[in-house]
């Protein structure tokens, strides 16, 4: 199990998850700043589309994620009271998300923002109103056109912490995309301090920052941020498989950095077995996608979801 031990009272259990491309298969309402339907909705996730997504696909995906979700707290012995995700469409996903599963029953809502993301796909996050009290949120612009940062302030008995929920930009544009991550870890620094200046005891920033933990970009998070996924880094562990092997994109940060001592926390990725399949060209296991290339599989995503638990 996941133990913090901090400075202050405070139990919350937290589980990040990049669920890929969580299209909606209706295209009707989905549209980006300007009135266009993103070009991914278009051409791939619509039942003509290239990828034939449909009613029975979305909500088998729904299914699985909210199966994975009680799965994690039957192994780890409660409900999450957070779970942050990346690559969704908009809030109507989000709802049916919910209503569609037994997340809706077990207390969750869900905060999201529709960002400038060219691929039409956001942060968000799901939040249980009988454990924590939402005390505000707001997106948080990185400058250019990407996935927005999702700022949520949370109150817990006494204690008020703050989430930050990030998808930086991929490496698919080569070193081009390199300052692009770099500014989004300087917005995200930039969002902690201003919440620190305001008071805020505790920021938890996590999500897929495309970049392992050793990448330069996160140099400007010392001495402020404590790497909160550092047992598991060291320990050659990761979130998605790439090539046979496994790369830890997926992380948690801590502010300030003295809340966490060192030997006083761990994070691990659940590798929850039937998102999992056999990897056919390398040995060992892969997460099990939804699709390769225009072929069906039937999974949820190539990343793993990461679980912190603060207590």
């Amino acid at each position: 199990m996941t133990v913090f031990v901090l400075t202050f009272l405070l139990q919350v259990r937290i589980v990040f998850w990049n669920l890929e491309n969580l299209f909606d298969y209706k295209t009707d309402s989905v549209v980006l700043a300007g009135g266009a339907v993103p070009p991914a909705r278009q051409r791939e996730f619509s039942p003509s589309g290239e990828k034939r997504w449909t009613g029975r696909k979305f909500y088998r995906k729904c299914s699985l994620v909210a199966k994975g979700i009680f799965w994690i707290a039957d192994r780890y012995g409660g409900l999450p009271d957070i779970v942050a995700v990346a690559e969704v469409e908009n809030g109507a996903v989000l709802g049916k998300l919910l209503w569609s599963t037994p997340l809706g029953k077990a207390g969750y809502r869900y905060v999201h923002y529709d960002s400038p993301d060219p691929r039409g796909v956001d942060v968000a996050l799901l939040y249980r109103p009988g454990t924590l009290r939402l005390i505000d949120s707001k997106p948080c612009h990185v400058g250019f056109p990407t996935r927005d940062i999702l700022l949520c302030r949370f109150l817990r008995d006494t204690s008020e912490f703050a989430v930050l929920v990030n998808h930086h930009p991929s490496k698919y544009g080569g070193a081009l995309s390199e300052p692009r991550r770099a500014a989004a870890v300087r917005r995200m620094k930039e969002a902690a301090d201003s919440l620190m200046d305001l008071g805020v005891s505790l920021v938890i920033a996590c999500g897929d920052f495309n970049d392992t933990p050793d990448s330069p970009a996160f140099s400007v998070l010392s001495p402020s941020f404590r790497l909160l996924s550092e047992d598991l880094y060291n320990g050659r562990e990761g979130t998605i498989r790439f090539n046979g092997s496994w790369e830890l994109i997926d992380l948690f940060y801590g502010a300030p950095a003295s809340a966490f001592p060192d030997s006083s926390f761990r994070v691990f990725a659940v590798r929850i077995p039937f998102l999992m399949v056999r990897d056919r060209t390398h040995p060992g296991e892969k997460p099990l996608r939804t699709y390769s290339g225009p072929r069906y599989l039937g999974g949820v995503s190539d990343h793993l979801p990461v679980y912190l638990q603060i207590h």
